[in-house]
């Protein structure tokens, strides 16, 4: 018995020394191309490894069951239309737009702090006493990139559940029509809910950040039941205003993709998921396409709550599910036809 544990004590203490000098080579490789030994990081949002999520989304045990199609298939985008998206900002016009605006830009702070996000023109304003230091803090990887993704999305699903709720149980209460807005509302949040579940397919959160969610998702859905119930139009600003920064975040992300700064994700293929969902043609099914796909939906939701803003909230119709009497002429529609960044105006629409 001492001789048995003598050898499992040597083969730990193997383990361990050869897990020191595997260390030890790695930060000698990174000192000899000019890299710090160990990458600094600012917050520990902490992610498992890919093997984890294996069996995470396997199908149910059902053997009568072939496949559970999407309750929101999704409108297919053509390559043209997903790369002329742009970056939009609609100016506020009153106090309501500025409420909502400023609250964006506060979360949007916060946000950054939290999982240490700094754009290139941000890092070059830095001062900074060790630049290789605030370059290993700030400079965004494919790391990060998805501590971001996952973070903002997880969230990102709450407005439209809230909004289809509320108005949902504001029908029954009046024993009317909603016009529409619900089935709207909901599949933005299942839209949503569905970037989410594709980038779990590529990490798993650790448990620090599945705290910080747990927390942001509780706040922020109590905050936006009861603003919701004050003032539904400044929700939706508030909503278009965030998907604003939703754009311009994966917009930076394709532009770090394409300029070679994210390495790990050029060859990289889409999850099976997006594949399915987003109906991904053959040759079309990289990260980089992906990354189009998704900022092609928050662009889309974008237009479609500046536009709920713009409306009555008790008596419209909601034109993206409305039929119209002259179909040749621009009007809203769920697909790219015609598309107006900054939202439609009540006069255009009604």
């Amino acid at each position: 018995m001492a001789a048995v544990q003598v050898s499992r004590t040597l083969y730990r203490s193997t383990l361990v020394l050869d897990h020191r000098s595997t260390a030890f080579i790695s930060s000698l490789s990174r000192l000899s191309s000019g890299q710090r030994p160990y990458p600094i990081t600012s917050r520990n949002f902490s992610l498992s490894r890919k093997t984890r999520l294996k069996e995470a989304f396997s199908d149910a045990d059902s053997p009568n069951i072939r496949k559970t199609e999407a309750a929101w298939p999704h409108p297919v985008f053509t390559e043209k239309e997903m790369k002329d998206i742009q970056v939009a900002h609609r100016e506020t016009k009153n106090w309501s737009d500025w409420v909502a605006l400023s609250t964006v830009r506060f979360l949007r702070w916060g946000t950054d702090f939290a999982t240490g996000y700094r754009h290139d023109k941000e890092q070059a304003k830095l001062k900074s006493g060790d630049p290789d230091i605030a370059g290993d803090r700030y400079v965004m990887n494919e790391r990060k990139w998805l501590v971001r993704f996952i973070f903002l999305e997880s969230v990102a699903g709450v407005p439209g559940m809230v909004g289809g709720m509320l108005r949902h149980l504001h029908s029954l209460r009046r024993m009317k029509r909603d016009n529409g807005w619900i089935e709207t509302l909901l599949e933005e949040a299942y839209n949503e809910r569905m970037h989410l579940l594709t980038f779990l397919t590529m990490a798993e959160p650790g448990w620090f950040m599945k705290v910080m969610i747990l927390g942001a998702q509780g706040v922020f859905f109590n905050a936006l039941f009861l603003s919701y119930l004050v003032s539904p139009r400044t929700c939706h600003r508030f909503v278009g205003y965030l998907e604003e920064e939703a754009v311009l975040t994966y917009t930076r992300a394709i532009q770090d993709l394409e300029a070679g700064k994210l390495p790990l994700w050029q060859k990289m293929e889409a999850p099976v998921i997006a594949v399915r969902y987003w109906n991904m043609p053959e040759g079309h099914r990289t990260m980089k396409d992906l990354l189009y796909y998704i900022r092609a939906d928050e662009a889309k939701h974008r237009e479609v709550n500046h536009t709920l803003g713009n409306l009555s909230q008790k008596e419209d119709p909601n034109p993206y599910v409305s039929q119209y009497y002259d179909p040749s002429k621009p009007h809203p529609s769920k697909d790219f036809k015609h598309m107006k960044p900054i939202g439609w105006e009540r006069e255009e629409v009604i």
